[in-house]
């Protein structure tokens, strides 16, 4: 009995390890294009790790401690390592002997890690989160950044390669992604409350969306599925707020 109640500990561990191998990959030039998948794989079981709690009712202090240190690896700490070498890749010749250009690039992947950490402190002291979040969680975080590689490398057109490798537009999006993770902007869970569609309407809706775009745009589709979690969360947000007007 008292190794199902470790389970999603287990779980938590495997995430954690999932993070490290992102790490290690990222840190390889040619390994760095199968760092996302491991990120992916780690927020797998990240989502089942609770799940797991949830059904065993093996929650403890331990695990929720445990939880946020995985999570700062496999969605902190990675994602910004691939940040920092999408930076890298994305200078010019000419950029990388200018000292201010090579100190940015140092600079703006750790807001990733930075605000990572930021993000999962304050989601362990607000009791306000407990079937939605406030703030972009950390898994989506870090599947938009890492999602971004995915595309660089699944992709024959050049300007979307050009775009990518664009060190302005990088450094928005981290900016963007980390200001996000901190904001007080309300977001839908991914978990259902029953069955029923009337009530788990804006999961249902993401869940087709996201299998239209993965059907359509195959890997590449990632990070138009987390802009889409987004956006639907702040339209939810929206038309909940003028309800409230009326």
């Amino acid at each position: 009995m008292k190794f199902f109640k470790q389970i999603p500990n287990l779980l938590t561990c495997l995430n954690l390890t999932f993070g490290f191998i992102a790490i290690i990959m990222a840190f390889q030039p040619r390994l760095l294009p199968y760092s996302p998948y491991f990120i992916l794989i780690a927020s797998v079981f990240d989502f089942t790790d609770g799940f797991a709690a949830r059904l065993l009712k093996a929650y403890s202090n331990l695990g929720k401690q445990l939880d946020s240190l995985a999570d700062m690896v496999s969605f902190g700490v990675a994602p910004g390592v691939i940040a920092y070498q999408l930076m890298q890749i994305s200078l010019s010749p000419a950029a990388q002997f200018n000292t201010y250009v090579m100190l940015a690039t140092y600079i703006i992947p750790a807001f990733i890690p930075v605000f990572s950490a930021l993000r999962l402190a304050k989601f362990n002291i607000d009791d306000r989160q407990t079937s939605s979040f406030i703030g972009l969680p950390t898994p989506a975080s870090a599947i938009l950044i890492s999602s971004l590689t995915l595309v660089l490398f699944h992709t024959e057109q050049n300007w979307v390669q050009n775009f990518i490798l664009n060190p302005g537009f990088l450094a928005l999006i981290i900016l963007a992604d980390s200001m996000l993770m901190i904001s007080n902007l309300p977001m839908f869970s991914l978990k259902f409350k029953s069955a029923a569609f009337s009530k788990n309407k804006p999961q249902y809706f993401f869940l087709g969306i996201s299998a239209i775009l993965l059907i359509l745009f195959k890997i590449i589709a990632v990070p138009m599925i987390i802009l889409v979690f987004i956006l639907e969360s702040i339209l939810i947000y929206t038309f909940s707020k003028k309800e409230e007007v009326v």
